[in-house]
């Protein structure tokens, strides 16, 4: 049996404020060829999710809200935001289901932030929206930025 309580919640959170990427993670599925892939997640404010989408072939995603607050950012093809649900315990989403293949980001809009997230397995790799700039890119902290903020219409203006 495996268990997720409050404790390890907070130590997921102090992992993610103390890793590079600002996000950690624990895999509850045995291996990527699971027809179901299982994470808990940790997220703090910074991180730079960048869009994406499960395409290859096309796999739905469910989040469930366990912490703070998070907002999930959908994109059509173009880049431009189609929608915004903040998942969060009070006045918010508590679960999310997402359509096969749509463009999403993620991004912690309170420290020590937590989801589970689950997908149809077995594990093929994200594609990387083009009109975003990669991890790492020197753009990426000024686009964590401007998802804290898009709203529907809006469309990342930076250099991707």
């Amino acid at each position: 049996m495996k268990t997720l309580d409050h404790h390890r919640i907070a130590q997921m959170a102090s992992d993610a404020a103390a890793a590079a990427r600002g996000r950690t993670h624990q895999l509850w599925h045995a291996d990527h060829g699971d027809s179901v892939q299982r994470l808990a997640m940790a997220l703090q404010p910074g991180t730079y999710v960048r869009p994406h989408r499960h395409d290859v072939p096309p796999k739905w995603e469910t989040l469930i809200l366990l912490s703070g607050r998070v907002a999930l950012v959908v994109f059509g093809d173009d880049g431009c935001v189609i929608e915004r649900v903040t998942l969060a315990r009070e006045g918010g989403v508590l679960v999310v289901e997402l359509r096969p293949a749509i463009w999403h980001s993620l991004v912690a809009l309170d420290p020590d932030s937590a989801l589970f997230e689950f997908k149809q397995g077995p594990f093929t790799p994200s594609t990387f929206a083009a009109w975003s700039p990669a991890e790492g890119d020197a753009s990426a902290a000024a686009m964590e930025s401007w998802l804290r903020h898009a709203q529907p219409g809006d469309r990342w203006g930076g250099v991707a």
